[in-house]
């Protein structure tokens, strides 16, 4: 008896670049909702972040990585192995690279990782719409001279021109396979990690320089009530008790403004109400507390992730 044939195509794409080159924001334009949460703090993204995008018969997870940088602490190294654990197993690669900053360090540093894992990668220049074309086009024959690119794709992840080209290159290039998730889901991070992530971003934001990197968010309850509606206590962790004062602000008026943004931000993406409860803690030298890496959704014991998806509760789906 013949095998039906299978006419949908399904697999992983990862996204890798040097801190701040605009991955998570590339990620979001793919999906078409918020999936990784964007600021201008280097090294916002801290554990690999898997959106999936519909494109005509294909099903593409895009891996959304930490930046790829220098390790000084256990926090760095989890991160970076995060990264390469997860462009390891993908099925394609995607360096994105800031125009702006053109081959820098951090980006010889990924392309001599690229040519010791003997992998293929295709060449995305970001932030295109603020450089000469001129620029542009030097740049990418000398990127293309210092590593052999599979393809380049010239975008501004910020307005979206470009994406659509990088979509269906990779929807193109997915190898044939039935889809590993519903239709209607979007992303795959249990729901707890994304309230957490959620509420750092507000936090970046809020503070800017103010808020030293040395801070996190872990959830800590989650409780679905009888209305449909979520009440969740969240902790935020600093290294010093003058950093718990800065998140605080004048009679908690800056924890009050980051809670009410985390919790509408929630209430949108997940379509229900959210009671978000915010507290303080100092906690020294938490970045090197294998616990609280394992909480981030980080283990720098394991650096290959499977690649097998795994379908949870706390999921949240595509919007119509």
């Amino acid at each position: 008896m013949a095998e039906t044939p299978i006419n949908t195509r399904c697999g992983f794409a990862a996204i890798i670049g040097a801190p701040n080159a605009g991955k998570s924001t590339l990620l979001n334009a793919l999906a078409g909702s918020k999936v990784a949460i964007v600021t201008h703090k280097v090294q916002t993204t801290r554990a690999a972040i898997r959106a999936i995008v519909i494109e005509g018969d294909s099903q593409i997870i895009f891996i959304d990585t930490p930046g790829i940088f220098k390790p000084k602490r256990s926090l760095d190294e989890a991160m970076v192995d995060a990264a390469w654990g997860g462009a390891e197993d993908a099925d394609r690669i995607a360096l994105i690279i800031d125009a702006k900053r053109g081959l820098n360090p951090d980006v010889e540093r990924i392309i001599d990782g690229l040519e010791k894992a003997k992998k293929k990668a295709i060449l995305i220049l970001n932030k295109v719409d603020i450089m000469p074309r001129d620029s542009l086009l030097a740049l990418t024959s000398k990127l293309n001279q210092r590593f052999e690119f599979e393809e380049t794709f010239m975008v501004s992840a910020l307005t979206g021109s470009g994406v659509e080209d990088v979509k269906r290159y990779f929807a193109e290039n997915m190898p044939l396979g039935p889809w590993l998730y519903p239709e209607d889901q979007l992303a795959d991070l249990p729901t707890k990690l994304l309230a957490s992530e959620v509420t750092r971003e507000k936090m970046f934001l809020k503070l800017h320089d103010e808020l030293p990197y040395a801070s996190t968010v872990e959830t800590e309850s989650w409780q679905v009530k009888k209305d449909g509606s979520i009440r969740t206590e969240q902790v935020i962790y600093v290294e010093r008790e003058s950093q718990r004062r800065i998140i605080l602000g004048h009679k908690g008026a800056t924890i009050k403004t980051i809670g009410q943004q985390a919790r509408e931000d929630l209430a949108e993406i997940l379509g229900v109400k959210v009671h978000l409860f915010l507290f303080v803690k100092v906690r020294p030298n938490w970045a090197s507390d294998p616990e609280r890496l394992r909480m981030m959704g980080l283990d720098p014991k394991k650096k290959k992730p499977k690649k097998v998806a795994k379908r949870s509760a706390g999921n949240f789906a595509r919007k119509n």
